[in-house]
């Protein structure tokens, strides 16, 4: 077992972590610029370690319908992360991808869905690259599964994994855009043992 408390992260600790968010970040607005095929500019993301019950008031009230992709990590660590973002910001990047005049009133469709998955994925996936490119380790995630619903009922998959993986999970908030900007969420719930993988392989000592 692992003697690694996530209650116990010191200021160390949080600011490779934060690191990782930051390099993460930057490697998903990247992405989205070049698919989108614009400028984008992003904020300094907001890295912080949360409690399941500060989260959900961190992103938006629980009945608010939100968009969410999850997916679990496997290789060298294991764990689960999502991608979270509020459907006016789903809108615009979906309708931006397909060429369509924005209409956040509009249901989405199946090639709409299509391509949140993608979207999402595509985000993910740099979190997990920029993650594996600082630690060396082999990270990979598994099929992504998206839903579209209340923030209490998609926020309640990662608590089922708070009881495996800890009491806290990281959060990176960031903000990208050009005239509009969107916010994203981006949750990583490594179990404990992963924690100290992750922070040993950066010559962390624990």
């Amino acid at each position: 077992m692992s003697e690694l408390s996530l209650a116990e992260v010191n200021n160390v600790y949080f600011d490779v972590l934060k690191e990782i968010g930051n390099i993460g970040a930057g490697n998903a607005t990247t992405a989205i610029s070049t698919m989108l095929n614009l400028r984008i500019d992003m904020n300094v993301p907001k890295v912080e370690l949360l409690t399941f019950q500060e989260l959900g008031s961190a992103i938006c009230p629980e009945d608010e319908t939100i968009m969410g992709i999850y997916l679990e990590v496997q290789g060298d660590i294991d764990g689960s992360m999502m991608f979270l973002m509020k459907l006016d910001s789903a809108h615009f990047l979906v309708n931006k991808l397909l060429g369509k005049e924005n209409d956040e009133a509009q249901e989405f469709g199946e090639m709409e869905l299509s391509a949140l998955k993608e979207i999402g994925n595509i985000i993910a996936g740099s979190y997990l690259n920029a993650l594996a490119s600082m630690t060396g380790l082999t990270i990979a995630p598994t099929i992504p599964y998206l839903a579209i619903d209340m923030a209490a009922a998609i926020l309640s998959v990662p608590a089922i994994q708070f009881g495996k993986y800890g009491d806290n999970a990281l959060m990176i908030e960031t903000e990208f855009g050009d005239d509009v900007m969107i916010n994203g969420y981006f949750i990583l719930l490594p179990e404990l043992e992963s924690y100290d993988k992750i922070l040993s392989s950066l010559g962390i000592s624990l």
